[in-house]
């Protein structure tokens, strides 16, 4: 039998991966678990309409397309949670255990940011049908543009040149085997390694809301994705709702 498995697409330069993957959604042309991954991405895409701005042929640049029914996920946020934990499992596989997820789903190397993900959504009416998780991870380059406030690549972290293919090709093995584990496990024990690996859990941070800027303690990340934190008060905060501040 020829093998049917998830197909992984090299592109040489595309404007965004997510807005390829997302085409081949829209005209009926994608599989749960297909990838495309491009060399070089003319107007990558970040969370809140910003610009990834990345190296010709240095990083990963990936869309994967996956069915959320197929999953057994039901909310944005838990389809999210494993994206993140894939993630981090690559990444920590070569960087070690200085690794975290900074919410709601960057990757983080001590401080600095190596990897950020974009997840983009098609319903019909209230139906879920598709999610394209488009992922960027920062492994070869190590000259960033002057606007990006603590990047970081894997080289920088191991002095080690590595294949970007390859490890995309990891990373897609990686969230397929990640995503299925809804089949197998509680959400709980999915968000309690989440929460296990979140970036300054437990230790006291600066966020910003509005234009104030406040002390706080981290302590986890709820179901639904809230950011949770205490200090005279315990509160929680939606994603966009607070900017973390750089000390």
């Amino acid at each position: 039998m020829p093998h049917t498995g998830p197909s992984f697409v090299i592109l040489k330069q595309v404007d965004s991966t997510n807005n390829y993957a997302m085409a081949k959604v829209h005209a009926g042309m994608a599989k749960h678990g297909n990838a495309w991954f491009s060399n070089h991405q003319t107007q990558g895409k970040g969370q809140r309409g910003k610009a990834w701005l990345t190296g010709e042929g240095q990083n990963i640049a990936l869309s994967v397309v996956l069915n959320p029914k197929l999953l057994n996920i039901t909310h944005p946020f838990q389809l999210s949670t494993t994206i993140a934990l894939a993630l981090f499992d690559l990444f920590s596989r070569y960087a070690g255990d200085e690794t975290s997820i900074k919410w709601p789903n960057d990757i983080y190397w001590r401080d600095r940011k190596a990897g950020g993900i974009l997840i983009e959504n098609k319903f019909s009416g209230l139906n879920w049908k598709w999610a394209v998780a488009g992922i960027g991870v920062n492994i070869n380059q190590t000259l960033f543009d002057k606007e990006l406030i603590n990047p970081v690549s894997l080289m920088q972290i191991t002095g080690k040149n590595f294949d970007p293919v390859e490890l995309a090709k990891e990373l897609q093995g990686l969230i397929l085997k990640r995503t299925s584990e809804f089949l197998t496990k509680s959400y709980e024990i999915i968000l309690g390694e989440y929460n296990q690996h979140l970036y300054k859990i437990h230790e006291p941070v600066r966020l910003k809301k509005d234009n104030m800027i406040f002390e706080t303690v981290i302590r986890g990340v709820s179901p639904r994705g809230q950011l949770q934190t205490s200090d005279k008060i315990e509160r929680s905060f939606e994603f966009g709702e607070v900017e973390w501040v750089i000390q």
